[in-house]
């Protein structure tokens, strides 16, 4: 990549173009303001209108500003430009098109502050009646800051807390990041986690990470506290469409310790330590108008894991598979133009955790322990119920499950004398869900734990937790509340007044309050 400096004279066109519109030329138009003088603006527009079928070959392209990166990293996205412009039928448009998904490219990396400047000359020492018409193009951008310290409070998915974090941007020069983070909670104690990620072949939309986690849990629905060590490494692939692709490995030391006093002999039975190593994979689409209150639009993740099996070690074996899709549809109202503000929106999550031998055995497998199941409940899950409150229970503790599924019906309607185009929504709710375990027993009817169980038992198990799972009608709740929509978390507060409820589940009459980020 040539970082020749050009000269001020003979400039073709000239103007100052933001990033975020995918064309150059439609920035250009956009960025009127940004010209230095009216006469070149004018004259920006109406060569650029012009000349859209101009023949154009690429003499130099030079970036400035990039003090800290790498020329090796930039290269490869320059690259394709200097190739292409020796096409017979490049034109002007060709090129601005180009130029602007390279800029579209260097804002993904966030290493750059988001305004980027665009510029093109014709080289002085070239004939300027020659053809095709030779160009230097040129961008400057302004990097930001490689250190970033942050401290504060949060809330999420039912607890709060304090935390500080410290993100290194661009290390080496090629767009690496390291995230350092800390923090203190009413659940999470106590959590340490690091992440180091750097794209791969200079690709914003492919990138590799190390990741480790230390954290300590408080579950008070199942009376313990739950102590993890973690390590692994993930590629995530991203679509410019917006769908996510991760795949990863992670190995995890888990001990179940600090039992309360009426701890459940279920729970007690599964206290002590485990390790888990296993592969995943995680796909979502997101294709809703806004996360936090969806209007229309849907999402659809899906998460597969596979642990202890074949060559991947550790004490737990088991397949598990977990599937969510959302969605919301506007309602128009009569006399009102534009968005009415109101929606019914829908949403079902299920999942599957099915146990496996350890190593490459094709005989039994253990049953799943209470750090892997499936926990079913809360406000930001099936509301109505507390955290844990659906599925198997062994007293006063919550066993979680290895079946399950869940829904939910809703309409927001925007509050009067706001308008639709406030944060906050009136929401009309009903959801319900079923957990339920697999039935593992000996020949003598009694519950197995932590023996194995044959192939033949595992299998049946499942099935006879499916017809469980489709047996009766599920738990229900509906009820009413009040929804604030803010960018980084939404904010619930309702009235739940359960309908059906099986016994030994824990449900929640009247008030409950929900922080986070993922609702059903």
């Amino acid at each position: 990549m040539a970082r020749n400096s050009s000269s001020e004279d003979g400039d073709v066109f000239e103007g100052l173009l933001r990033s975020e519109t995918a064309s150059v030329e439609q920035k250009v138009i956009a960025e009127r303001t940004h010209v230095h003088d009216a006469q070149s603006e004018q004259r920006t527009l109406e060569l650029l209108s012009q000349n859209q079928t101009l023949p154009v070959t690429l003499s130099s392209i030079q970036i400035h500003g990039a003090s800290h990166t790498r020329k090796s990293f930039l290269s490869p996205l320059f690259q394709p430009l200097l190739q292409d412009s020796k096409n017979v039928d490049y034109t002007l448009a060709d090129m601005l098109e180009q130029v602007g998904g390279v800029v579209e490219k260097l804002q993904k990396f966030d290493i750059f502050q988001p305004q980027i400047l665009f510029h093109l000359s014709r080289p002085p020492h070239l004939d300027p009646s020659s053809t095709p018409t030779d160009l230097d193009v040129a961008l400057r951008v302004r990097e930001k800051s490689r250190l970033l310290l942050k401290t504060g409070t949060e809330l999420g998915n039912t607890e709060g807390s304090a935390y500080g974090s410290l993100l290194w941007r661009n290390i080496f020069g090629g767009a690496e990041s390291l995230s350092l983070n800390a923090s203190a909670g009413t659940r999470t104690r106590t959590s340490y986690s690091a992440e180091f990620s750097t794209p791969i072949q200079s690709n914003p939309n492919l990138r590799f990470s190390l990741e480790g986690l230390a954290s300590s849990t408080e579950k008070p629905w199942a009376s313990h506290e739950e102590v993890l060590k973690s390590g692994g490494a993930k590629l995530h692939w991203f679509r410019d469409s917006g769908d996510r692709h991760q795949f990863g490995y992670a190995g995890a030391w888990r001990q179940l310790t600090g039992l309360g006093a009426g701890v459940s002999p279920t729970v007690r039975g599964d206290a002590g330590d485990s390790a888990k190593s296993a592969i995943s994979y995680i796909f979502q689409r997101e294709r809703r108008d806004n996360p936090m209150l969806p209007q229309k639009g849907y999402f659809v993740k899906t998460t597969t894991e596979l642990a202890g099996w074949g060559p991947l070690g550790g004490d737990v074996g088991f397949s598990k598979a977990e599937f969510e899709a959302s969605g919301a549809v506007p309602i128009p109202l009569p006399g009102i133009r534009g968005s009415s503000g109101v929606s019914i929106g829908a949403g079902f999550r299920a999942g599957l955790l099915y146990p496996l031998p350890l190593s490459y055995g094709l005989g039994g497998a253990a049953p799943s322990r209470i750090n892997d199941r499936f926990t079913l409940g809360g406000p930001t899950d099936v509301r109505g119920f507390s955290l844990g409150g659906l599925g198997p229970r062994d007293g006063g503790d919550a066993l979680g499950g290895d079946i399950f599924a869940a829904g939910s019906v809703n309409m927001l309607l925007p509050l009067p004398r706001i308008g639709p185009d406030s944060p906050f929504r009136l929401q009309l709710f009903a959801n319900g869900g079923r957990s339920v375990a697999m039935r593992s027993k000996t020949k003598g009817g009694d519950p197995v734990a932590g023996q194995q169980l044959s192939a033949g038992s595992v299998w049946d198990g499942m099935i006879s937790a499916s017809k469980d799972l489709s047996s009766g009608l599920p738990s229900i709740a509906a009820g009413v509340g009040l929804v604030y929509a803010h960018p980084v978390a939404r904010f619930e507060l309702n009235f739940s007044l359960p309908l059906v409820l099986r016994q030994g589940e824990d449900a929640r009459k009247g008030l409950q309050v929900g922080v986070g980020i993922n609702f059903l």
